[in-house]
């Protein structure tokens, strides 16, 4: 009896009776399960949360239309949950979705301590992770690991584009402001290096607490005007619902008019909805993707807004791409077996909806692509709702992101 069930398991295991690509389809249980994990209700709930999970539907389905009976199965499904922003949190639903709900590949999870514990779990299970909405570069350095790809933007991509462009033409002076976990801390140091590189100054830094559930900012933004020396920019680093808040008390406080401008760490789409071109005029930041960038994001924008009341930020289309090229990969493959996705992603160039000049390193997993300096168009100049950005320069793949990290020991 034992080894009559240890075959059947080792048959099930290889997924013998499922739809066929090529011949040699072996998928787990004949199906392949994808989990969204991020913040449903959070901070950080507009830019990705329940539309990144939206976007997956929506590869998913482009998948089986574009494969029909030659797809490596039919039976794909997408399972959700929101870790709060908390990586104990994170932690659990992470191992859950690998070992109870059967999930291949995680995709997103925000917040920064969170995403570092995902990557732990990924590694132990041996199981995929594709990191859209994280940006720590630990993920590509000291806590790489082989089933981990950070996808969509990470905080050298950030500071290399708008710290430096910003010292060199608004201020040398900075004070910066950031949230006291893992995402700003990182955030806080590859902004300090650019800033530094091009030829400016930190004055001061401060950490936030995280989350703000009080949502006051105002001890440090008074303090900024009263530095010695003063510095000529703000730098937040504050995300999402944080960032709201610190430009609403930026304005407030009427900082710029004090001599203090404002330079953003990370900025979503959603984030100018929120508060409005007026609020941002002029502001410049470095984007991952924009929706009105040309044509293809343009329709695919469409359909999104169709599906979900909203124009997509670039973590919902980082989800789709993610997802899509995972997908792909078990397609090429054949299997789903986690060692053999790997392998088939390693080194592959790839142009899609998401990446362009993209390539998937494999000395880190870093997934490099054009990034680009946007700037929020005065209202004057917004001719169409959400259309709030003019790109100023596209920065290509190959500068975008920093080079392999020696702490990375995949």
């Amino acid at each position: 009896m034992a080894a009559a069930s240890a075959a059947a398991l080792l048959v099930a295991g290889c997924g013998g009776g499922g739809p066929q690509s090529g011949g040699d389809s072996k998928l787990t249980g004949d199906k392949i399960v994808l989990g969204v994990l991020n913040d449903q209700s959070g901070a950080y709930s507009e830019l990705s949360g329940k539309n990144s999970v939206k976007a997956v539907e929506m590869a998913v389905a482009d998948f089986k239309a574009k494969y029909g009976d030659k797809a490596v199965t039919k039976n794909i499904s997408v399972e959700t949950a929101d870790h709060q922003n908390k990586p104990d949190v994170a932690n659990g639903k992470a191992q859950e979705m690998y070992d109870r709900k059967g999930v291949d590949a995680i995709l997103d999870v925000p917040t920064s301590s969170a995403a570092l514990k995902v990557a732990d779990v990924a590694k132990e299970k041996k199981k995929l992770y594709f990191n859209i909405g994280a940006a720590t570069t630990d993920l590509t350095g000291k806590s790489c690991n082989k089933y981990t790809f950070h996808y969509a933007y990470d905080t050298y991509m950030l500071a290399h584009g708008t710290g430096t462009v910003t010292t060199e033409q608004v201020g040398k002076n900075w004070y910066i402001l950031y949230p006291n976990y893992a995402f700003g801390q990182d955030m806080e140091k590859s902004f300090s290096a650019a800033i530094s590189a091009a030829g400016g100054t930190v004055v001061g830094k401060d950490g936030a607490p995280f989350p703000n559930t009080s949502g006051d900012y105002s001890s440090f933004l008074l303090k900024a005007p009263t530095l010695n020396p003063k510095p000529q920019v703000l730098g937040t680093m504050q995300a999402g619902a944080e960032l709201v808040n610190v430009v609403k008390q930026y304005n407030e406080f009427k900082l710029r008019d004090k001599g203090v401008g404002l330079a953003v760490g990370l900025m979503f789409i959603t984030d100018i909805h929120s508060l409005t071109p007026a609020a941002l005029a002029g502001t410049t930041y470095t984007d991952a993707w924009y929706w009105n960038f040309d044509q293809q994001n343009r329709e695919w924008a469409d359909r999104f807004q169709k599906e979900t009341g909203t124009r997509p930020s670039f973590a919902h289309a980082a989800n789709y791409s993610a997802a899509m090229q995972y997908l792909e990969a078990v397609q090429a493959a054949g299997t789903d077996d986690a060692d053999a996705v790997v392998k088939n992603l390693e080194r592959k160039e790839i142009n899609d909806l998401f990446l362009r000049n993209g390539k998937v390193r494999a000395e880190d997993h870093r997934v490099v692509h054009d990034a680009y300096l946007a700037q929020v168009k005065p209202p004057a100049e917004v001719k169409e709702p959400w259309d709030y950005v003019k790109i100023l320069k596209t920065i290509p793949a190959a500068e975008a992101f920093r080079a392999p990290s020696a702490d990375c020991k995949l």
